[in-house]
């Protein structure tokens, strides 16, 4: 029968938040409640009459209340299928009641972990009898409707109100579909806590999913998984795209290389810098960060790791850009980027980011830890006879993090902490070079003194020498060629300074 009439229902949650609505509803209803523990004191409390369970099974809790629910007569009354003759006769002959709703709230498993709590609270935060009857409820969906979450239970409640207690096969379904996802995230999480020497298994669930406008292009869908609210603050402008997404994770994650620095500024397109500059003010920075590329940066992604003020915000708001991303604004500079109404405003709260990346590949998926490197000056070997100036190594690390985050094969050409140009994203190294050459000369760069970084080696000398010739004094890049001594030939002979870092930063 598609339409039901609920005369009973079992209720046993962890959190009785939003509960009393429910529970005065059936009690005007007349239905039947059944529960168990503190959810029964909870429900009695209320001053409305309840089972319980311990006097349908005849037993009482036990085990420090790890056993409750789980007995024939609580999940007879669960499964029994009504349509089913011998069921039926079961049910009479054992007295086992019919269960037409069952609500539970499972432990929280998984904020018990990421509260620090200590290995025998998180296995006691281990649900045994709720996530038994989720199941048990969702599988016999035609005759049982499961409210399996305190976040259903507003649209619950709804549907429970709408025809005095009837619930259609289709209501049933649906909480049923909620309840299979409450279990299947439940039992993920419980695996990815004990699955600590990470097993070749892969198990990720993820229950905050937002639909976007469209994907990476308009005729494709697109969606978006995970906790945005909890990363950032957003004040103001239009929902995100795919593709500002895109561009938001490539800004953030460089700019965590920046953590704690002087102020720096950078500005993003299709994932990638066309303009980074680190300066003693902000307001500089960024001036410096536009003077990269100030084509390539209309419509990008704009981030600063330090407060944006009125002077920046001014400067700004003269460029059209679609996200501005910084740890706070000041007011002054709030008001003035809120001038354009759809440009989206980002405030980034500290938290810790997922250390594995995922993609799909083929007809599987590809999963790798996150390139957390980052190269720094104690771990340089000095590769010719002539060594960098301070000022030299300063730059070469600065446009080492860059080119880290930008698509492979490229070069990075930088000066005084200031992105002269990038080659990105090329079949070829000697292409990547020649393309931030062209572009930093179009800028009007001067690239005497500038130096030079590759996300790889070098396999032929003919970068080394074409950067030379075109005034690169120093060169920073991993080594590792069988050739690396033809490069470092070349840069003794020409009186340029080159150190390799012994990692590679390939970006795909």
């Amino acid at each position: 029968m598609s339409t039901k009439k609920a005369t009973s229902a079992l209720i046993s949650v962890f959190h009785k938040d939003g509960l009393e609505p429910i529970v005065r509803k059936f009690d005007e209803l007349g239905i039947t409640i059944y529960s168990t523990g503190g959810t029964e004191k909870f429900i009695k409390e209320l001053g409305i009459e309840v089972v319980p369970v311990e006097d349908v099974t005849s037993y009482p809790s036990i085990l420090g209340g790890r056993v409750k629910t789980l007995h024939p007569k609580v999940f007879g009354g669960i499964l029994n299928r009504q349509d089913n003759e011998n069921d039926v006769n079961q049910l009479k002959e054992f007295d086992i009641p019919q269960l037409d709703i069952v609500i539970v709230d499972l432990y929280p498993f998984e904020k018990t972990v990421a509260s620090g709590a200590s290995e025998q609270d998180i296995i006691e935060k281990i649900d045994i009898g709720g996530i038994s009857l989720i199941r048990a409820a969702a599988k016999n969906y035609k005759d049982v409707l499961c409210v399996s979450s305190m976040e259903d239970y507003s649209d619950f409640l709804e549907v429970i109100s709408k025809d005095n207690g009837n619930t259609t096969l289709e209501d049933r379904k649906q909480f049923a579909a909620k309840a299979f996802n409450v279990s299947s995230h439940y039992d993920s999480a419980i695996f990815n806590y004990f699955n600590q020497d990470e097993k070749p298994v892969l198990k990720i669930s993820e229950t905050n999913g937002k639909e976007l406008r469209y994907g990476e292009n308009p005729h494709q869908k697109g969606y978006f998984y995970g906790d945005f609210e909890a990363m950032f603050d957003k004040l103001h402008g239009k929902e995100l795209s795919y593709n500002n997404l895109l561009d938001v994770d490539a800004a953030v994650n460089l700019m965590t290389e920046f953590k704690g620095d002087a102020p720096t500024f950078a500005i993003l397109k299709h994932n990638n810098a066309c303009g980074l500059a680190q300066r003693d003010t902000i307001h500089q920075a960024y001036v410096d960060a536009l003077a990269g590329d100030p084509v390539s940066a209309f419509g990008g992604i704009l981030i600063s790791n330090v407060e944006i003020d009125k002077a920046t915000a001014e400067e700004i708001h003269q460029l059209f850009c679609e996200v501005v991303i910084a740890p706070s604004y000041s007011s002054d500079a709030l008001e003035i980027l809120k001038g354009k109404k759809n440009r989206i405003i980002l405030v980034q709260n500290d938290i810790e980011l997922p250390n594995k990346q995922v993609r799909t590949c083929l007809n599987g998926l590809l999963v790798q830890e996150k390139d957390n490197r980052t190269d720094s000056i104690e771990d340089l070997q000095y590769a010719t006879e002539k060594q960098p100036t301070q000022s030299e190594l300063d730059d070469l690390i600065f446009a080492s993090k860059l080119c880290k985050h930008t698509k492979s094969n490229t070069i990075v050409l930088a000066k005084n902490k200031q992105l002269c140009a990038s080659g990105t994203g090329q079949t070829s190294r000697v292409d990547a070079l020649n393309q931030a050459i062209h572009k930093a000369n179009h800028f009007n760069f001067d690239l005497n003194g500038a130096v030079m970084a590759s996300d790889a080696f070098f396999p032929f000398p003919d970068c080394v020498e074409i950067s030379h010739k075109n005034g690169i004094s120093s060169v920073i890049q991993p080594g590792g060629s069988i050739k690396d001594q033809l490069s470092i030939d070349y840069c003794n002979e020409n009186n340029v300074s080159m150190v390799m870092t012994g990692t590679r930063h390939f970006k795909h």
